[in-house]
Formats: C-alpha cells, sequence, structure tokens
C-alpha cells in the first residue's frame, strides 16, 4: 500500500516554497484571510494537504502542484 503522506504537501509550506510569503506567520495571515483559492474554492486552513495538480490562486498568481515540490 502506497504512502499518501509521501504525496502531499500543506497550503502554508507551499506559499512559503513559492515565494508567495516569506514566514510560516505570513502564510497564516494570507490563508485565514480569505485570500487563497485552492481548485477555485477559497481555502481557509492553512495545513490543508495539496496534491500533485491541485491549483492554487493567491495575488493574482496562479500556482500549480507538482510532484517534484511534494
Amino acid at each position: 500500500m502506497e504512502d499518501e503522506s509521501l504525496e502531499k504537501i500543506r497550503l502554508d509550506q507551499f506559499l512559503k516554497l513559492k515565494n508567495i510569503t516569506q514566514s510560516g506567520g505570513e502564510a497564516k495571515h494570507v490563508i485565514q484571510n480569505g485570500e487563497v483559492k485552492v481548485n477555485g474554492e477559497t481555502e481557509t486552513r492553512r495545513g490543508r494537504k495539496l496534491h500533485p495538480g491541485d491549483l492554487i490562486e493567491v495575488f493574482g498568481h496562479r500556482l500549480s502542484v507538482e510532484q517534484t515540490q511534494i
């Protein structure tokens, strides 16, 4: 059985990885303020697990989660 945890990254970690935010605290505020969409829906949980192919929209940027980022 495949370990699903190997194919996930948290939303706040992804925003830092992509240099959208500079810190975890900043990522938390951006997410909790409703400024981030995941697959077209507003997401307010910073611990939201992302999967390859998920689409993230924030501050006018459209980003896709790739396998290599996880």
